[in-house]
């Protein structure tokens, strides 16, 4: 995991947050393919990058995810999103009714929305984005993001 984390560092910069390994047992969906128990990390970079980049993002982090790939299973998962003051939104192969398509194969999934000061799941928002931990570290980041952008003179 250490390895994608490095990888992901020399294509996007500086870390903005990494959290510690978070328990993931929400599903059962990724145990044959990558075991279990499985965990997760919260990472954020530094630098902004246009929303228009997250098809292509996406490309980038599914090469990260093959490199690590062994006997056609993945040994790590990532899962690129982009965090805007409004929304945060996902990137993910996977076609749905709310997923728009982007390009590529990648379709966006709209997973929280920014309403009455914090973030807020929607009807189809995974389980673990809708823990209250996960929507505070997405608050938080929110903040640092508009500091940013106020720093900038956006």
């Amino acid at each position: 995991m250490m390895n994608a984390i490095g990888d992901l560092k020399s294509v996007y910069g500086e870390v903005d947050l990494l959290t510690d390994l978070l328990p993931f047992d929400f599903t059962r969906y990724y145990d044959e393919e990558m075991g279990s128990p499985l965990f997760r990390r919260f990472i954020a970079f530094k630098e902004l990058v246009p929303q228009e980049a997250l098809a292509d993002i996406k490309a980038q982090t599914n090469r990260i995810e093959q490199r690590y790939s062994r006997d056609g299973c993945r040994r790590v998962n990532i899962d690129p999103g982009i965090l805007s003051t409004d929304n945060l939104v996902l990137a993910t192969t996977k076609s749905c009714a709310h997923r728009p398509y982007l390009r590529d194969g990648v379709y966006a999934d709209l997973t929280l929305i920014f309403r009455n000061r914090s973030f807020r799941a929607l009807e189809w928002t995974y389980p673990d984005y809708r823990q209250g931990e996960v929507i505070e570290l997405m608050n938080a980041l929110r903040r640092g993001y508009l500091a940013q952008l106020k720093g900038k003179g956006a």
